[in-house]
């Protein structure tokens, strides 16, 4: 790890308070904005959006609103969103499929909060903590644009999911090393400032989070970047090949944001056998895209 990384993991892994009267005190007026992405979430998130209602905008009014963004479900997710309290928006069903940086974006372009909150909507026995953590080390230092999450997840035995240890932290210290110290860079829990984000552009699909991290450090730099602690989140597994497409959108992330590629034309590959025994080969393709700013400067 390089000497610059290590120095902001000290200065930038942040403190943060799960008091949420307090951190709703301190945001002086300005409001957030929780923005949820979800494709086929029934399971979950209707106890995701009640428990941020009934605890952080009913009990303690630390949020303001709390969005939905549906990306082409074809299951209950909208009508327990709705049913829950949330502002459920639909992703278009036509055209090409962003996946969750499309998500991630629609919801940015229709919140209204000063300070925005993107939560992933697979987690289970979620804790309003997890917003009020995030939202208070965002607005400890007035230099910051993104706060990211990082958290023990219990079947990980102390480390990173597999993309991260095996994809992503490789590819950060060899292109961008500076960032090698964020424990957790495809953490879906991330706060924000909305107005530094409307001016960048978002990575399709999985490369979103990534994405985040290195238009955010290009813009703005590193100390514009933070993390903090927030205990422990059980989520939902995704199988191998769910795995092997977000690989791929990560390392084509990384293509776009610090080459300056043009789009890259991924195929995904994989050998199985047919019917008869004999070997196959079937091509996939998973293509990554930049989706461009809201606003310009």
């Amino acid at each position: 790890m390089s000497s610059e990384a290590a120095a902001w993991f000290r200065r930038r892994t942040l403190p943060s308070t799960d008091d949420a009267a307090a951190v709703a005190a301190r945001l002086r007026g300005r409001q957030v904005s929780v923005v949820l992405p979800a494709r086929n979430e029934e399971s979950t998130i209707g106890q995701i959006v009640t428990t941020i209602r009934e605890q952080l905008v009913d009990e303690i009014p630390l949020v303001h609103e709390i969005i939905v963004v549906d990306s082409r479900s074809t299951d209950a997710t909208t009508i327990r969103a709705g049913s829950s309290g949330a502002i459920v928006h639909r992703v278009p069903r036509h055209g090409r499929d962003g996946g969750k940086g499309e998500a991630l974006q629609a919801g940015l372009s229709r919140m209204t909060g000063d300070v925005g909150v993107f939560l992933d909507s697979d987690v289970r026995a979620f804790d309003p903590a997890y917003v009020v953590r995030l939202v208070d080390a965002l607005i400890s230092d007035p230099s910051l644009v993104l706060v990211k999450a990082f958290y023990d997840r219990p079947s990980d035995q102390g480390g990173g999911g597999r993309v991260t240890e095996l994809v992503a932290r490789p590819l950060l210290r060899r292109l961008a090393p500076e960032l090698s110290a964020v424990v957790q860079p495809l953490a879906g829990e991330t706060a924000f400032v909305r107005g530094p984000m409307m001016r960048l552009p978002f990575v399709s699909g999985y490369g979103v989070e990534i994405g985040m991290l290195l238009q955010v450090l290009a813009a703005h730099g590193l100390d514009a970047i933070g993390q903090t602690d927030l205990g422990v989140r059980e989520h939902s597994h995704q199988d191998l090949a769910a795995l092997a497409r977000m690989a791929v959108q990560i390392q084509s992330a990384f293509a776009l944001c610090t080459d300056d590629a043009p789009e890259p034309d991924d195929t995904r590959v994989t050998f199985r056998r047919d019917g008869e025994g004999a070997m196959e080969m079937r091509r996939e393709r998973v293509p990554t895209w930049l989706l461009p700013p809201l606003t310009e400067d």
